[in-house]
Formats: structure tokens, C-alpha cells, sequence
């Protein structure tokens, strides 16, 4: 009843995906349990030096032998980790903020599907004229770095409609069985979840933001530039924390990087200590320490509908479970 054409491209059973959460929120645990149950898990590791990278693929195929994917953000250094993941023939490539052309033919060639994310039907154009497989239509719902500025709603099917016969992801604001069906109703053939999959036991969230994803509604996010430290002027939607709150409509303080900017944590990404500085724009993982609300908590307006921690397999299922039901329920047509 759920199976898409866009499964049967992909070898998955069910057309749920856990979009890329970085720089290591979505780690091999959570995308081989998505995998696992049914759906396409993602892994963000832009931050793995090259035998790291290597290890966490392997990681997930020791977890899972189901398909899986790498996400990766052209704005910084990706060309080390997406030749690892073509050596390895990771089976999908999700691209974002960059021009996916480079990466189309060797990725072809070593037969990795390439996912492009965009935030407008001119984006959508041009990735499908660059090659790729799949576009991902990302509203501006949606939580972490958002490029457009138009409603799941509005966007998905204009960019369905724009780049068919192409398969389209629907990503920002689904969080449970309703947006899946909703995604489909628009043309999508699969739905990617980012925040739900933060309130997760595998998500390598600092427990802390899980908290903060689990309390928070849909009016508790807001789309801004404050956290432009190493990224700057890149709009991302994150939680109104009370320190969110304090700078908002002082943004541009964010995009100085300044030398002597105050250090407010610590973290451990792919084996490296680093300090994580006031405005950086890293969510805290489990190993940060230090002022938590002051990070980058990254969320989406779908936020309120997380609310519980689950095991991702276990909600990979219940998505899926309140989707048929839905179909089942409200959909069928009605007999005279």
C-alpha cells in the first residue's frame, strides 16, 4: 500500500527516509536501524576524515545489509569523503548547498544514486539538468539549514510537477503518518523526517536537545542567520531558546567571527576535541559539554509532533502503521 516507485529505484520497502543530521547527529546507529526497519537511513559525517568516514560505512554494514545513504554540504570540504563513499558504492549521495554536476557522472559510474536538496523549483531545474536521481523539495518548515522560502505545501508539488519523470523526496514539517500520506498525496514519492528522528535512542543528539525537541511546539522555532560562525549568512531554523531569543533581530552579530568570541562548550567529532564557540552553527552531540542551550538546537515546525523518544526502528514502523491506517480509514472510498 506505501510502496513507491521511488522504493522499488531505491531497494526499500517503505517510503520513509531519515534525512542527513550533522555534522554526526545521524550516525551509523540510527541510519542502519531506518534501514533496518524498512526505510533509508542517512548518515551525516562531514566533519570524518577520510578513514573515519570508512569506518561508520562499515559500521552501518555490520548493522544492516539494507540500502543506506551519506549525506554531504558542498559549502565545505566534501571531495575526500564523497571519493570514499564512491569506492565504497555507498548506494545514495544526498547533496546540499552546492552544484551536485561534479559529483553526477563518477557517481553514475559507480552506481550511487545522488540525491540533490533544494528549496525552489528553479534549484529543482537546474539539479535535474545536472543529472541527478532524485530531488529533495525542502520547505521551509523544516529544521538545520534551509535554503528556500516556500511551505512544504506549496513546493512539493511545483517541484513535482517541474522535474517529472524525476522522483521527488517531500522534506520539512512531517513528523508522523499524516505528513507521509500528505507528501504522497503531493507527488512525492518518499518523506524525509530529520527532527522526528532527533527524539530517537539512536540519534546522536546530546540528551539535553532531546529534551528540549520533546517539550517544544510549533511556534518554538525560528528561521535565522544568528549561528553563522563558519557558515555565515546561511538561513537554518533552530529552537527559541532563551539565548536565541536574547540576539534575534541582532543576527549579524553572528557573521563577525570574531577572534575573541567566547568559548561556551566543548564537543568530540570523529575522534577531534574542539571547542565550540558562542554563534557556531554545530549542534551539540551526546559528547558536548558546557552551556547546551547556547548551541545551535536545530528543529523544524514539525517539533511538536515528536513526543516521545522511540527506538528509530520503532518509529520507522508506527510512521508507516499510521499512514496505512489513514489510507484505510479516511481515504477508502465510501461504499453506497
Amino acid at each position: 500500500m506505501l510502496r513507491t516507485s521511488l522504493c522499488d529505484l531505491l531497494g526499500i520497502e517503505l517510503p520513509i527516509i531519515s534525512a542527513p543530521m550533522g555534522p554526526d547527529i545521524s550516525g551509523p546507529e540510527l541510519a542502519a536501524a531506518v534501514s533496518g526497519a524498512g526505510g533509508l537511513g542517512m548518515i551525516q559525517a562531514q566533519f570524518h576524515p577520510p578513514h573515519l568516514l570508512r569506518e561508520a560505512l562499515h559500521r552501518v554494514r555490520s548493522l544492516t545489509d539494507k540500502p543506506f545513504g551519506v549525506g554531504f554540504l558542498l559549502h565545505f570540504p566534501s571531495d575526500e569523503g564523497v571519493a570514499v563513499c564512491l569506492e565504497e558504492r555507498v548506494p545514495v549521495l544526498w547533496i546540499f548547498w552546492g552544484d551536485p554536476a561534479p559529483i553526477v557522472a563518477p557517481a553514475r559510474a559507480a552506481g550511487v544514486k545522488v540525491f540533490a536538496q533544494v528549496g525552489s523549483v528553479a534549484a529543482a531545474r537546474a539539479a535535474v539538468a545536472a543529472g541527478v536521481d532524485v530531488v529533495v523539495a525542502q520547505g521551509m518548515e523544516a529544521g538545520g539549514h534551509v535554503e528556500g522560502e516556500v511551505s512544504s505545501l506549496a513546493l512539493v508539488p511545483r517541484v513535482v510537477d517541474a522535474v517529472a519523470p524525476v522522483p521527488v523526496v517531500a522534506s520539512g514539517g512531517i513528523a508522523d503518518g499524516r505528513g507521509l500520506v500528505a507528501a504522497l498525496a503531493l507527488g512525492a514519492g518518499a518523506a524525509a523526517l530529520g527532527t522526528r528522528f532527533l527524539a530517537t535512542n539512536e540519534a546522536n543528539a546530546h540528551p539535553l536537545y532531546k529534551a528540549r525537541v520533546l517539550a517544544a511546539g510549533e511556534g518554538d522555532t525560528v528561521r535565522t542567520i544568528l549561528f553563522g560562525r563558519g557558515w555565515p549568512h546561511a538561513p537554518h531554523r533552530t529552537l527559541r531558546t532563551a539565548f536565541v531569543e536574547e540576539w534575534l533581530g541582532r543576527e549579524e552579530r553572528g557573521q563577525e567571527e570574531r577572534p575573541d568570541e567566547p568559548v561556551v562548550g566543548h564537543t568530540r567529532i570523529a575522534g577531534r576535541e574542539m571547542p565550540i564557540h558562542r554563534f557556531v552553527g554545530i549542534p551539540p552531540n551526546r559528547d558536548a559539554t558546557g552551556e547546551i542551550e547556547q548551541m545551535d538546537l536545530l528543529a523544524g515546525q514539525g517539533v511538536g509532533l515528536a513526543a516521545e523518544i522511540l527506538p528509530a526502528a520503532d518509529l520507522v514502523r508506527k510512521i508507516a502503521d499510521e499512514a496505512r491506517a489513514v489510507i484505510e480509514q479516511r481515504l477508502r472510498p465510501s461504499r453506497p
